[in-house]
């Protein structure tokens, strides 16, 4: 990977961006992506755009979204310890003695959550998983006093979890879902503002809010950007590792290209483009199936308008949701790849209907 590329990578996942909480993250995408746009611009709520070829038809836009899942301080104790609200699908299986960051008005202060030792654990309650409101975080506070000079209630928290590489291909972060997404939309201007070919589309990059929480940006900006057509990326579920069960999840395998999905909101005239892309870029790809929705911006964006010819690609992502996703190089790579060849593929005023 370009190593300008796989620094803006590392930072961007290193940024905590808990949903409702993405300015810092999202002004970091925007000072990355302006070097390839003719114009950048953020909503009210922190959605952030960037646009190639102004003017250009159809109107193509490609969405990742800049949130991560968090916790949020709900009840600070007598005794100065903080209690919580998940922000987003967070397992309290994962949080026990974990290290955390509360994002306060005066600077990230460092948290521990608070783990019993087996020595004094009720050998009948081990097996039991703990439940969030039970979990509690230590600041090193000794009075409710001390804790609210430090903590406000609302303050966002999230887990360490800082990028590292584990071999040359294969990488490690807190926040690849879906900081990777965003990255990816970024990447894909860079490679179409490189591109000596005749590009016919306007390319729309977006970084939503606030998708862990029900794709709500996705809402505002599939609205205000009226795009004719609608790439979105997000992670999807590596299986390949024990305890997965294949023939319910299916076979998704780490390195071996993203996944294009096929089913409920793909459009399947826009799944079969970017299949016979892959083909003729010699892309790897994946495929899985959706039979109802897919958890994804994609479900927001296709129903807006009236309804928006969309498909969802995806990078195999092991461990979601924890400290410790897993997501490898390649795959990571082969998406802009694949989303800038569609674009170029594109006839002047395209529009994908499924009956003619």
């Amino acid at each position: 990977m370009r190593k300008e590329s796989l620094k803006f990578l590392e930072t961007l996942v290193n940024t905590p961006t808990p949903a409702g909480f993405e300015a810092k993250g999202q002004r970091l995408w925007l000072d990355y992506v302006k070097q390839f746009a003719d114009i950048v611009e953020t909503d009210a709520y922190g959605n952030a755009t960037a646009t190639f070829n102004k003017g250009g038809s159809p109107r193509l836009m490609i969405a990742g979204h800049g949130d991560e899942i968090g916790l949020i301080v709900n009840y600070i104790s007598a005794e100065g310890y903080l209690y919580f609200r998940s922000i987003g699908g967070v397992s309290p299986g994962i949080l026990k003695a974990q290290r955390v960051n509360i994002h306060t008005a005066k600077g990230p202060i460092t948290g521990v959550i608070g783990s019993l030792p087996p020595h004094l654990a009720d050998k009948s309650a081990e097996a039991k998983p703990p439940k969030l409101q039970d979990i509690f975080i230590d600041i090193g506070a000794s009075s409710k006093k001390e804790a609210q000079s430090r903590v406000r209630i609302g303050d966002p928290i999230t887990l360490e979890g800082s990028f590292a590489q584990l071999t040359d291909e294969i990488m490690i972060a807190r926040a690849f879902d879906n900081r990777a997404g965003s990255w990816i939309a970024a990447e894909t201007l860079r490679l179409l503002s490189k591109s000596e070919k005749k590009c016919n589309p306007e390319v729309i990059a977006t970084s939503t809010v606030m998708e862990e929480i029900g794709s709500r940006g996705a809402m505002q900006i599939a609205y205000s950007v009226k795009p004719d057509i609608a790439l979105v990326v997000d992670v999807t579920h590596a299986t390949d590792y024990p305890e997965v069960k294949q023939t319910t999840h299916g076979e998704i395998r780490l390195g071996k290209g993203p996944t294009l999905t096929r089913g409920t909101c793909n459009h399947p005239l826009i799944f079969e483009r970017l299949d016979q892309v892959a083909k003729d870029e010699k892309i790897p790809v994946q495929y899985e199936a959706s039979s109802r929705s897919t958890g994804t911006d994609t479900d927001a964006i296709f129903t807006a308008r009236g309804g928006i010819p969309s498909a969802l690609v995806s990078i195999p992502n092991r461990y979601m949701h924890s400290p410790v996703e897993m997501v490898h190089m390649a795959d990571l790579e082969a998406i802009p790849r694949l989303f800038a060849a569609f674009a170029c593929s594109l006839k002047k005023g395209e529009y994908f209907k499924v009956i003619p």
